[in-house]
C-alpha cells in the first residue's frame, strides 16, 4: 500500500463522515416544524392539510394545554414548540429524554430516562405523565412530542408488582433476541402501562396532537416508542407466538413470564383486529410520502380516546436519505438508494449490500450506495462494547479485504449518535481494515463473535463519534467507491 493510496482512503473516510454528519445536521427539528405547522395568535395552522383533520386548531378553546415530550429528540422538539407557541398560560408538561438539557422551562418536569435500558427515571417519568394525563378533561389539549428511544427511556409495567430490575432484564432479552423492532415493540406494548395507546387512554376526553419523529419503518408507525398515543393493532395471540418463536419464555424473569401466561392478559387499547386507518400497509419505504398528516376522527365509538387525535410526521428517515443523496451528488458520486435490507440480520444485510455495491460500481466507478434502516443482531452471550452498526461494518470489512488496493469505504452509523452500549455512532471500514486491526492485535472474526467491535475501531481511529445529536431517524449506511 503506497502513501498515496493511504491518503486516498483517509480522504474517502472523511468524505463518508461528512456525508453522514451533514445529512443528520440537515434534518433540523426547527425547520421541520416550520414546514408543517405555524402559530398565529391562539391558532395553530397545519400548513399541508390533507383533509383528514382540522386545518386549524384554536388553542383559545382549551383551558389547559399539556405537553408530553419523550424520546431522543424530546428536548429540541419541546424547545421548538414552546418558542413558536404564543400562548403560555395554562401550559404544563413533562420531558423525558436520555440527556437532560442545560436550559429548562420551569413549567415542565424533566427526566433522564435510560437507553437502551430503562432506569429509575424511566419509571418516574411514566408515573408523572399518567398522573398529569388523568387530570385532563374536555377543555384540555395535549401535545405529544414523540421520537425514537422512548420505548426504553419511558416505561412502567402494566403489572405493578414487576420491578425495575425485572423490567431491565426483559428489555435486555428483547434486544438480544434478534427480532425486528416492530416485533420487539409488540411485546413491549402488551407489557407496559404507557405503550400501545395507553397514554391516550389515560386522557380519553382530551384533544390530542401527536408530532412524530420516527425511528421505525413508516409502514409501522405505531411501533414508534411503542405507540403510546395510537391504537394498537397487535394481539395477545401475536405476543404469545413471538415469545415462542424466539424462545423467550424460559428466559423471562418469573414474574414477567407469569404475567404473559395470564389467561386474562388484556388486549391493547383500540384493538378490534383491524389496522388504524392512519397507519396504512405500504410497500417499499421509498414510496412513502416524507410526511403524513392524519386524524382518527372516523373511529368507532369503542375508541373514543383516539377520536379527537391528529398525527403529524415532522421528519423521517426519508429526509435523512434525501439529505445524504444531495450531499453525495454534490461530491460527484453517482447515487443509488437501496433500503430493502431493513430489519435484516446484520450479516445478511452486509452480504446483500456489498453484492449490490460491487454490481453497481462495475457500471458507475464513482459510486455512493445509500441504505437507511436498522439491522438486527441476535446475541448468544453477554456482548462486549459495540452495536449493530459496528457489527455490520466488521462484517463488511472481512469482505472488503478481498479488494486490496481498491478505493472502497463502508460507513454505518446511528443518526442519534449512539450505537449499542458505546459512545460511538458507528464505524468505517475499507480494504485495509483487517490488516490494520491485526497489526494492533485484533482479530475481526473473534471480535465479531464476541460482539466487541468498539475497541477495535477505536484503536484504528475508525469510530464515528458525534455525541448525542438530539435526533433519531434510524441508521444510515454509506458504501463509497472511487476510481482506482
Amino acid at each position: 500500500m503506497t502513501p498515496v493510496s493511504e491518503i486516498a482512503l483517509e480522504t474517502m473516510h472523511a468524505t463518508a463522515t461528512e456525508i453522514f454528519t451533514g445529512a443528520v445536521a440537515a434534518c433540523n427539528i426547527a425547520s421541520a416544524f416550520d414546514r408543517r405547522i405555524r402559530f398565529e395568535g391562539h391558532r395553530l395552522h397545519r400548513l399541508l392539510p390533507d383533509g383528514s383533520g382540522p386545518a386549524t386548531i384554536d388553542l383559545s378553546c382549551y383551558k389547559r394545554i399539556f405537553v408530553i415530550a419523550l424520546g431522543k429528540a424530546a428536548s429540541p422538539m419541546l424547545d421548538t414548540l414552546l418558542e413558536r407557541m404564543t400562548r403560555r398560560n395554562g401550559v404544563r408538561g413533562i420531558c423525558c429524554s436520555n440527556q437532560l438539557p442545560k436550559n429548562r422551562n420551569w413549567r415542565f418536569r424533566y427526566f433522564e430516562g435510560g437507553h437502551p435500558l430503562p432506569n429509575e427515571d424511566s419509571f418516574a417519568a411514566a408515573r408523572a405523565t399518567l398522573a398529569m394525563l388523568r387530570k385532563a378533561r374536555k377543555d384540555t389539549l395535549i401535545f405529544f412530542l414523540i421520537s425514537g428511544g422512548g420505548s426504553a427511556m419511558f416505561d412502567l409495567p402494566l403489572a405493578p408488582h414487576i420491578t425495575l430490575e425485572e423490567t431491565i432484564a426483559f428489555h435486555q432479552l428483547l434486544l438480544a433476541s434478534g427480532a425486528p423492532i416492530n416485533e420487539i415493540n409488540t411485546l413491549r406494548k402488551h407489557f407496559s402501562a404507557v405503550k400501545g395507546g395507553r397514554l391516550a387512554m389515560a386522557a380519553p376526553e382530551a384533544a390530542k396532537v401527536s408530532l412524530l419523529v420516527p425511528d421505525v419503518p413508516l409502514r409501522t408507525l405505531d411501533a414508534l416508542s411503542s405507540g403510546p398515543t395510537s391504537p394498537d393493532h397487535s394481539t395477545v395471540a401475536e405476543v404469545r407466538e413471538l415469545l415462542a418463536r424466539y424462545d423467550l419464555n424460559p428466559r423471562l424473569p418469573p414474574s414477567i413470564r407469569a404475567f404473559f401466561e395470564r389467561e386474562d392478559l388484556p388486549e391493547s387499547p383500540g384493538n378490534k383486529g383491524w389496522r388504524p386507518p392512519f397507519f396504512p400497509r405500504i410497500g417499499k419505504a421509498e414510496a412513502v410520502p416524507a410526511r403524513r398528516v392524519t386524524s382518527a376522527a372516523t373511529m368507532s365509538g369503542e375508541n373514543e380516546a383516539f377520536r379527537d387525535s391528529v398525527f403529524e410526521i415532522l421528519l423521517s428517515s426519508h429526509d435523512l436519505v434525501e439529505n445524504a443523496r444531495a450531499l453525495a451528488v454534490k461530491a460527484g458520486f453517482h447515487v443509488a438508494v437501496d433500503n430493502s435490507c431493513d430489519d435484516w440480520d446484520y450479516a445478511d444485510a452486509a452480504r446483500y449490500l456489498l453484492e449490490r455495491f460491487h454490481a453497481l460500481r462495475a457500471v458507475h466507478p464513482r459510486l455512493c450506495l445509500i441504505s437507511v434502516g436498522e439491522v438486527t443482531v441476535a446475541m448468544d452471550r453477554t456482548p462486549g462494547a459495540g452495536g449493530r452498526n459496528q457489527q455490520f461494518v466488521m462484517a463488511c470489512a472481512l469482505e472488503l479485504e478481498k479488494h486490496a488496493g481498491q478505493r472502497l469505504t463502508v460507513l454505518s452509523a446511528g443518526s442519534d449518535g449512539i450505537d449499542g452500549n458505546t459512545k460511538a455512532a458507528g464505524a468505517i471500514a475499507d480494504p485495509t481494515t483487517v490488516a490494520r486491526a491485526h497489526a494492533f492485535g485484533f482479530h475481526l472474526k473473534a471480535s465479531l463473535a464476541a460482539f466487541n467491535a468498539c475497541p477495535l475501531f477505536t484503536a484504528l481511529g475508525d469510530s464515528v463519534v458525534t455525541g448525542p445529536t438530539g435526533q433519531n431517524l434510524r441508521d444510515l449506511r454509506l458504501l463509497l467507491a472511487e476510481k482506482d
